[in-house]
């Protein structure tokens, strides 16, 4: 039933917004800034982490089944993107931008495999990210399919600032190419909201942390989070990683929420005036049954007033509109439906399922 009722609500992710917000973010207070935003952020991030998956399994979905979905090239699906890759025309495969989904390393020798590269390396964070058990050493936001050799050599390397292709720095830092250092600097953000004592970015950049007001966000990932936009390939990943996880990277879907958290050059803005974006806090009410079969109940908990309940399906579609307590839910068909209950210009979402 989880995994159900997070796919529709994926499918939903991008339609039933105020002003082109996702659905995701509707508890977030967006005039907030700093702090006070990263927190919301945080805990939305971590109370929607409701499936942490095992690193390697034969019993269930693990890191590797969804990697195999999350990674995959849009432009041919029998083959996964790697992470510091960018050359596939010439013979040296450490470089391979991308590989064939099924050469992952699953014993050695993995020479000419793809494995799994923790972004945030684990033996930078404290304590060190484990992967014996589901947790933050499992977090697939934090994995990326990459090439054997080049995760080798790649290390537990902070990573440092530099132009071109990846590689080690003069200065012995890892730069992870021009085509991926805004993948890496959303993951390393994430990875600090999600475990922010664990996961401190400092431990894994180089350089000065000028930008953010309280030093704790290196200015390399501000700059690369501006430099590199998301793409498609992001996009793609994350909205898989909801299915199968049940939380989003908030800095891929928005990467502007980065300038707001830490200040640093303006990156790009999807949504707009964030201010605009605030959802009702003080529409409350109480749905049951749910799962229903028939006849569905609406309880006001905090208001009084006229208010309308609109009931959409999974593809957006209007099916009808109540100014009664009572919703008729008897002529839908089973599945997921969202609710919006409307009293002026307040709004505020449900997700009922019909049985």
């Amino acid at each position: 039933m989880i995994r159900y009722f997070l796919f529709y609500s994926l499918l939903l992710f991008f339609f039933f917004s105020k002003a082109q917000t996702p659905l995701y973010y509707q508890g977030i207070d967006f005039t907030l800034s700093g702090d006070s935003l990263k927190d919301q952020l945080a805990n939305l991030i971590s109370s929607t982490h409701i499936s942490p998956l095992e690193y390697t399994s034969s019993n269930s979905t693990d890191t590797w089944d969804v990697i195999k979905q999350s990674d995959l090239n849009l432009l041919d699906t029998a083959s996964v993107l790697l992470v510091y890759g960018y050359d596939d025309s010439d013979q040296d495969f450490q470089n391979d931008r991308t590989r064939d989904k099924t050469l992952s390393c699953h014993a050695s020798p993995c020479d000419g495999l793809w494995n799994r590269e923790h972004v945030f390396p684990k033996s930078l964070a404290n304590p060190s990210l484990s992967t014996n058990n589901p947790g933050p050493g499992t977090d697939v936001h934090n994995l990326r399919s990459c090439d054997y050799v080049t995760n080798t050599w790649r290390g537990n390397l902070k990573f440092g600032d530099y132009a071109g292709n990846s590689g080690v720095t003069s200065s012995g830092f890892w730069y992870p190419g021009d085509e991926w250092r805004g993948d890496v600097a959303r993951i390393i953000m994430y990875m600090y909201l999600r475990y922010p004592t664990q996961c401190e970015p400092n431990n894994s950049g180089a350089g000065s942390s000028s930008y953010s007001n309280f030093g704790d966000m290196p200015d390399i990932f501000l700059e690369w989070n501006k430099a590199d936009p998301v793409d498609q390939y992001e996009i793609n990943r994350n909205d898989i990683i909801q299915v199968n996880q049940g939380n989003r990277n908030p800095f891929i879907d928005n990467p502007y929420l980065a300038t707001v958290i830490w200040n640093g050059p303006v990156a790009d803005n999807p949504w707009g005036p964030l201010e605009d974006r605030v959802y009702s806090s003080s529409l409350d009410f109480n749905f049951y049954p749910n799962p229903v079969k028939n006849k569905l109940f609406c309880e006001p908990l905090s208001h009084s007033g006229n208010f309308e309940i609109d009931v959409y399906d999974v593809f957006c579609k209007h099916l009808a509109t109540f100014k009664s307590p009572v919703i008729d839910m008897k002529k839908f068909n089973a599945g997921v439906y969202v609710l919006i209950v409307n009293q002026g210009q307040n709004k505020k979402t449900f997700k009922i399922i019909k049985e």
